[in-house]
C-alpha cells in the first residue's frame, strides 16, 4: 500500500487540507461569509445541514439495526463512554481554563458531548480485525442518540456560559431540521436506499462541502470580533496535547472495562475504536443549530477540528498495530 492510499483508507485525504483553507481564507476574507446579498453563505448552510441528515436517513436500514441488538453489553458501554465518560471528563477539567480560556473550554465540552464519527470508526476497526457488524450498528445509534444527548449536555451546561440558549426554539429547529429530514430519508430507505449506496461517493464530497461552508462562516464571525486574538501558539500546542491525552485517556479506560467484563479481542477493539471517536460531521452541522446567533462557534469548532485529525493518526497507528498482532 502506497502513502496516498494509506492516507486515504483513514480519512486522512484533501478534507482536512481544505479545512486550513478555510480557516485561512476566513482570516483573509472574513466578509464573504458574512454577506447576506446576493448569496447567504449560511443560509447555504443551513439546507446542507438538513440534506446531510436526509441522505444519512437514506443509508440507514432499520433491519440491520435490529439484527444488532444482541450484543447489548458491549453497545452499552460504547455508547456510555461516548456520551457520560467523555463529558465527565470534560468538565473535571474545567478548573483549569480560568478567564478568556473558558470558551476553549466550551469548544472541549461541546466535543465531548457529540457522537461518535461513523466512516472512520468502521474503517479503523475494519483494519484492527475488530468487530465490524458491531461498529456499523454502535456508530449509526451513536448519531441517532446524539440527536437528543448532545442538546442535552449543551442545555445543562453551555447555556449558564453563553447565556443565549433558548430551548424550545433548538428543539424546534433540530427536529425541523434534522430530525424530520432524518426521519424521511430512514422511511424512504427500502425504495431509495440504492440511490445512497450507488452515490455514496458523491454524497460524502456533498457532506464534506457543507462542512466547510459552515466552517469558513463559523470562523469568519470569529475572526471579524478578533476572537482568536488572546490565543497563544502555546496554549494552541498545550490544546492539541490535552486533546491527545483526551483520547489515550479514553481508550485506557475502555480497555480496562472491557477487560474486566470479558469482551474478546474482536469486541475489546470495536469498544476502544468507537468509543474514543468524535464526528466532525455532526459537530459542525449541529452547531449551525445549537449556537446560531452565537459569535464564538469559531473558537468552539477548534477543539473538534483538532481532534478529528489526532484521533484519525492515533487510531490508525493502533489499527496497524493490532492488524499484525
Amino acid at each position: 500500500m502506497n502513502i496516498k492510499t494509506f492516507f486515504s483508507r483513514i480519512g486522512l485525504d484533501w478534507f482536512l487540507g481544505a479545512i486550513i483553507v478555510m480557516i485561512i481564507l476566513a482570516y483573509y476574507f472574513p466578509s464573504f461569509g458574512l454577506m447576506q446579498e446576493p448569496i447567504s453563505l449560511e443560509e447555504i448552510a443551513n439546507y446542507g445541514v438538513s440534506g446531510i441528515f436526509f441522505f444519512y436517513g437514506l443509508k440507514l436500514s432499520t433491519d440491520k439495526l435490529k439484527q444488532g441488538l444482541s450484543n447489548w453489553k458491549m453497545h452499552i458501554v460504547i455508547q456510555l463512554t461516548t456520551f457520560v465518560l467523555f463529558p465527565i471528563i470534560a468538565l473535571s477539567v474545567k478548573p483549569l481554563f480560568a478567564g478568556d480560556n473558558q470558551t476553549l473550554w466550551l469548544g472541549i465540552f461541546y466535543l465531548a458531548a457529540l457522537p461518535s464519527t461513523v466512516s472512520s470508526s468502521v474503517v479503523m476497526v475494519s483494519i484492527a480485525n475488530g468487530n465490524i457488524p458491531a461498529a456499523i450498528f454502535n456508530a449509526s445509534i451513536s448519531s441517532l442518540v446524539g440527536l437528543f444527548m448532545t442538546p442535552l449536555w449543551v442545555g445543562l451546561f453551555i447555556v449558564a456560559d453563553t447565556g443565549n440558549f433558548d430551548a424550545w426554539s433548538i428543539i424546534g429547529k433540530l427536529c425541523l431540521q434534522v430530525l424530520l429530514p432524518l426521519i424521511i430519508g430512514m422511511l424512504l430507505n427500502k425504495r431509495l436506499g440504492w440511490f445512497a449506496d450507488k452515490y455514496k461517493t458523491a454524497l460524502k464530497t456533498f457532506d464534506q462541502s457543507v462542512i466547510l461552508i459552515i466552517i469558513y462562516t463559523s470562523f469568519c464571525k470569529s475572526f471579524a470580533l478578533n476572537l482568536f486574538k488572546d490565543l497563544s501558539f502555546l496554549e494552541l500546542i498545550l490544546l492539541m496535547a490535552g486533546l491527545l491525552g483526551l483520547f489515550f485517556a479514553v481508550i485506557f479506560i475502555t480497555n480496562a472495562i472491557s477487560r474486566l467484563l470479558g469482551f474478546s479481542k474482536a469486541d475489546n477493539i470495536t469498544v476502544m475504536f468507537c468509543g474514543s471517536k468524535k464526528s466532525l460531521v455532526h459537530g459542525t452541522v449541529m452547531s449551525k443549530v445549537l449556537f446560531t446567533q452565537s459569535s464564538i462557534v469559531g473558537i468552539i469548532l477548534l477543539p473538534l477540528m483538532i481532534y478529528h485529525a489526532l484521533q484519525l493518526i492515533a487510531a490508525s497507528v493502533m489499527a496497524q498495530k493490532f492488524a499484525k498482532e
